[in-house]
C-alpha cells in the first residue's frame, strides 16, 4: 500500500511525484506521516464528543490549503515530528485506554496508506474505538476506497460548490466536483447508527456522516448553496454542522472580520426554509480562545481538551 507515495495521485492534485524518495508533494509532505498532537478533545458535536471526548490525532501536512486555516501551523507551516506505524498504534490505543469515545483522524487526505497501516496494527493491539475521518472532503474515490474497511465515521467538510470561491479559497476549482462526490460516497456506505447507550450530550455516534460548513463572511451565497445541497442530497442520510468560527488569520484576499449578527440570522432563516431541522448550529461567538497553538504541550484551552501526546515530547501521561 505505500507504493501509492512512489507516484502520488491519493489526492486529487495528482502530483505524480515520488514522495518515498523524499520529493514533498503539494501537501508539503513526503512519505512520512508527521503529527503535531493527540488528545482528548471537548470541542466536537455531541454525538462524536459523547461523555468521553473524541481521541483527536493532528496530521502534519494539508492537501487543500485553505487561506483562513486555524491549524496552519501544522497545515502549512511544517509543525510536527515523523512516526512509524507501531508509535502511532501506541497513541491510538493510549486514547483508548484514556477513555476517548472515538479515534478521531484530523487532516489525513495525504497520509493514508500510513494511517490505514496504524489503525490496523493498533486493531491487531486491541482497538476496538470507533475510527473517525476528520477531513476537508477533497479525496479520490481510490483513497477513499482504502479507508472504508478502518473508516466508522467521516467527518467531511462541505466548503464551497462554487468552483470560482474554490479557486479564490484553495487555489483549486475542481473542489466542489470531488467533495461531493465523496459526500455521497460517505453516506451510502456509512449509514448513522448510535451506540446502545445514552447520555446527556445525546448518544454517542457509532457510524455515519456528519457534514461541516464553515460560514464565511460576504460569501454567504456559497453558504446558501450547501445549505440546499444538503437538504436535497443529504437530509435523514447525514447530520449538519454549521460552524461560525471564521477567523481571519491569514486573511489575504479573504474578509478581514468574524460573521456578525446579521449574517447568523440570515442562515438561521435558510435553515428552516430548506427544512434542515437534525443537526448543529454554532453559537455566534467572537472569542478566539479556542484557536490551537501546536507549540504548546496542549494546543487548546485546558477546557476544550487533555493532551496526550505531542511531536516535540512524545506521550505525556
Amino acid at each position: 500500500m505505500l507504493d501509492s507515495y512512489k507516484h502520488c495521485v491519493l489526492c486529487p492534485r495528482n502530483c505524480g511525484v515520488d514522495r518515498l524518495s523524499g520529493i514533498k508533494g503539494y501537501c508539503r509532505e513526503t512519505a512520512e506521516l508527521r503529527l503535531a498532537s493527540a488528545g482528548i478533545h471537548w470541542g466536537e458535536e455531541p454525538p462524536i464528543t459523547g461523555t468521553g471526548g473524541s481521541g483527536t490525532i493532528f496530521v502534519s501536512g494539508c492537501n487543500l490549503g485553505c487561506r483562513f486555516c486555524q491549524n496552519y501551523q501544522i497545515s502549512q507551516n511544517g509543525m510536527g515530528r515523523a512516526v512509524g506505524v507501531e508509535e502511532f498504534a501506541r497513541i491510538c490505543l493510549t486514547l483508548q485506554e484514556k477513555g476517548a469515545e472515538n479515534i478521531n483522524i484530523v487532516t489525513g487526505t495525504h497520509a493514508v496508506p500510513a494511517i490505514v497501516a496504524g489503525i490496523k496494527a493498533a486493531q491487531s493491539q486491541g482497538l476496538t474505538l470507533p475510527v473517525l475521518w476528520n477531513s476537508s472532503a477533497y479525496e479520490t474515490s481510490a483513497a477513499l476506497s482504502l479507508l472504508d474497511p478502518v473508516i466508522a465515521i467521516y467527518l467531511p467538510d462541505l466548503k464551497t460548490l462554487d468552483p470560482m470561491t474554490a479557486g479564490i479559497f484553495f487555489k483549486t476549482t475542481d473542489y466542489p466536483q470531488y467533495a461531493q462526490a465523496a459526500i455521497l460516497r460517505m453516506m451510502e456506505n456509512h449509514p448513522l447508527t448510535y451506540k446502545k447507550r445514552g447520555a446527556l450530550a445525546g448518544p454517542p455516534l457509532a457510524s455515519g456522516v456528519i457534514i461541516r460548513h464553515l460560514v464565511v463572511p460576504l460569501h454567504l451565497d456559497s453558504t446558501r448553496e450547501v445549505l440546499r445541497w444538503f437538504g436535497e442530497k443529504a437530509q435523514g442520510r447525514a447530520l449538519l454542522s454549521v460552524m461560525t468560527q471564521y477567523t481571519p488569520i491569514n486573511a489575504g484576499p479573504m474578509p478581514n472580520r468574524s460573521m456578525n449578527e446579521q449574517e447568523y440570522d440570515t442562515i438561521l432563516g435558510w435553515l428552516e426554509e430548506f427544512d434542515i431541522d437534525e443537526g448543529f448550529f454554532q453559537e455566534l461567538d467572537s472569542d478566539t480562545e479556542w484557536l490551537p497553538d501546536f507549540n504548546q504541550p496542549n494546543p487548546f484551552a485546558s477546557e476544550h481538551s487533555t493532551p496526550l501526546w505531542h511531536w516535540k515530547t512524545g506521550v505525556l501521561t
